[in-house]
């Protein structure tokens, strides 16, 4: 792994913008900065232009306009030289498959340059580092999903790579797989390796990043960490509230119905229609349910569901844009 300086910045973005062909604007004049030894994120729903950005800093994809520098090597000038400085691990599975577990990371190392001691030698340690020592002769084809993720980490990672890409990597994967690659990462970061990873799911950036941007529509809404942008939303307690609908008679008017809670429970900090509900945000966590449920009634409204938690980076979401992280 290249050696880097602590807390230097090693992603450097200036007003990055990519638009494709018919105006369709997927990253909106980006600026970014990612430094040495975290793990960073890009958190946003499908279509919010994390794996555009990605793309774009891989040099897979041409920006439009804009800079970006990783590694300190500028990616459009010199796309080459920054390959040399970045491992991918895409979407999609890029494994060969004529070609066993082992000679995918044998024949990587050779790519690189490696002789063909060195790449016997580092496909055997991380054949045993990614607990696939005893598939090494099988075809990548026999592999669970969970494993064919684990090798193509491993493989983004022989050559030492001074960053580690990871777009959307545990996308369709059971939870075990999941919670068995961010073993994985972790081990890698307590190693000093730089990742940004893109990922829909607010309990991955919430588990593994240091930092995380909140992207929609190609731009940054927020950057922080998970812990400040959750303590950000300034409530202690959130209450998700689904009226019941009526046999007869009209459906209770939504926003109606918000302004409504905001003003009648104690501590409610603000109200937000959602997919058929009513977020509510309060400080503190004492007697929250009665009180809505107390407030609801006041207000004419049954309800069909209420579940109460504490804030998470959905919620920030919500606040944000108005609408669920799922959508």
């Amino acid at each position: 792994m290249t050696t880097t300086p602590p807390d230097a910045v090693v992603i450097r973005t200036e007003s990055l913008t990519k638009v494709y062909p018919g105006g369709v604007l997927a990253v909106d004049s980006l600026d970014l900065e990612v430094r040495a030894g975290e793990i960073f994120g890009l958190l946003g729903p499908n279509g919010a232009g994390k794996s555009t950005t990605a793309g774009m800093l891989t040099t897979r994809i041409l920006p439009t306009s804009g800079r970006a520098v990783v590694g300190g090597v500028d990616v459009v000038e010199h796309p080459a030289a920054a390959k040399q400085h970045i491992g991918v691990v895409p979407q999609t599975n890029t494994l060969d498959r004529a070609l066993t577990v082992g000679e995918n990371l044998y024949f990587h190392g050779r790519f690189f340059g490696f002789t063909g001691r060195d790449a016997r030698c580092e496909s055997d340690r991380l054949l045993e580092r990614f607990r696939l020592a005893e598939r090494a002769d099988a075809p990548v084809t026999a592999l669970s999903g969970g494993m064919a993720q684990r090798l193509m980490v491993a493989r983004a990672v022989m050559h030492r790579p001074a960053i580690l890409f990871l777009d959307e990597p545990t996308a369709g994967l059971d939870p075990q797989s999941r919670i068995a690659l961010w073993e994985i990462l972790g081990e890698l970061h307590d190693d000093g390796q730089t990742i940004l990873l893109t990922t829909h799911h607010m309990e991955e950036a919430d588990q593994l990043c240091h930092r995380l941007a909140i992207i929609d529509h190609g731009r940054v809404l927020a950057l922080d960490t998970p812990e400040r942008l959750k303590a950000s939303v300034g409530a202690d307690t959130i209450v998700t509230v689904t009226p019941a609908i009526p046999d007869d008679g009209p459906s209770p008017e939504l926003g109606a119905f918000a302004a409504d809670l905001a003003a009648r429970v104690p501590g409610a900090t603000a109200a937000e229609v959602v997919d058929g509900a009513v977020v509510l945000g309060i400080g503190g966590a004492q007697g929250v349910v009665p009180a809505v449920v107390g407030a609801a009634e006041a207000s004419g409204v049954a309800l069909s569901d209420l579940r109460v938690a504490e804030p998470t980076l959905e919620t920030v979401f919500i606040q944000l844009t108005g609408k669920d992280l799922r959508e």
